[in-house]
């Protein structure tokens, strides 16, 4: 599968996919249907592409318009591959790339706000709920309007007790589920 950029200024620009099997890229009618769903909130942003992956969809918010995205990731693979798609896209000055354990990084204090947490880790290992509930003991992540979204596989989706977030909305598309959470 090739992975690119949809829309905005580095459209049509092809991303390196991390080798191996270790991620799994978002298809691009998800990308399309997610930035459309956000439509103009995208200018100005501020997000964190949790479990990075190629870094796509930190790539496309830039592309879009974000100002701001922090990658972070466990893995070596995955953190070269979104320092080589972001130097590919021109986009090195408005991004930070982290190699950490997204779990230890949602666990410790906020260092900076963020609009959008993307959540889209490993699939059938429930970690997307882990690190919902850790963004929800520490809502010093999240700016007053935040907002996390989480991308599963349908099959993996569960209600989670949570104190500070409510589920919005959620929105399938074939094996993808993208499930959007807000500030109570």
């Amino acid at each position: 599968m090739s992975l690119r950029v949809i829309s905005g200024i580095a459209k049509g620009r092809k991303l390196k996919s991390v080798p191996g099997d270790t991620t799994r890229p978002v298809m691009d009618r998800v990308k399309e249907a997610l930035f459309n769903i956000l439509a103009g909130d995208v200018i100005d942003s501020i997000w964190w592409d949790l479990f990075g992956g190629t870094g796509a969809i930190g790539i496309e918010a830039i592309s879009r318009g974000a100002s701001f995205v922090r990658f972070t990731d466990l893995n070596r693979a995955p953190v070269e591959t979104i320092k080589e798609n972001v130097e590919h896209c021109g986009f090195a000055k408005q991004v930070e790339i982290r190699r950490g354990d997204a779990f230890s990084l949602l666990a410790a204090k906020a260092d900076k706000q963020f609009e959008y947490i993307y959540i889209a880790p490993p699939q059938y290992k429930q970690m997307w709920s882990t690190a919902l509930k850790l963004v929800d003991d520490n809502m010093g992540w999240l700016t007053e309007d935040g907002t996390v979204i989480a991308q599963i596989d349908p099959t993996e989706y569960e209600d989670v007790e949570l104190k500070n977030l409510v589920e919005g909305e959620q929105r399938k598309y074939g094996s993808t589920l993208l499930v959007f959470y807000d500030r109570l």
